[in-house]
């Protein structure tokens, strides 16, 4: 083993500053405005043995673990970002968010 004084010597990194609020500290989200997500939008879930699952058919009803009454979940990439309720808009189904989540809190949900 070669012992160099580069070796030994810590990595040191630059902070690349592209723009006067990147050098303050904040973050620039422009590079990622136009990054595609997924929006779903939950109505409700259950757990049924397989044994029901198999013996579903064309007019199946199965309940699901949610009132009618309560909020749709509106998820982006799988983390819940908000709660709403089903619109129609031209013909088509829509969603109003009736409650969104706090930034804190979904930063803390990421955990």
């Amino acid at each position: 083993m070669i012992d160099t004084p580069a070796a030994h010597a810590p990595t040191r990194f630059e902070v690349v500053a592209d723009s006067p609020s990147a050098a303050n500290g904040e973050m620039n989200l422009d590079v990622i405005l136009d990054v595609p997500v997924s929006l779903s939008l939950e109505v409700g879930r259950t757990r049924i043995p397989i044994r029901n699952l198999l013996q579903l058919n064309q007019g199946s009803v199965v309940e699901l673990e949610r009132d009618a009454s309560d909020p749709f979940d509106v998820y982006v990439n799988g983390t819940l970002i908000a709660h709403g309720e089903v619109v129609v808009v031209n013909d088509r189904f829509g969603i109003r968010l009736t409650d969104v989540v706090s930034p804190a809190e979904r930063i803390k949900r990421l955990k």
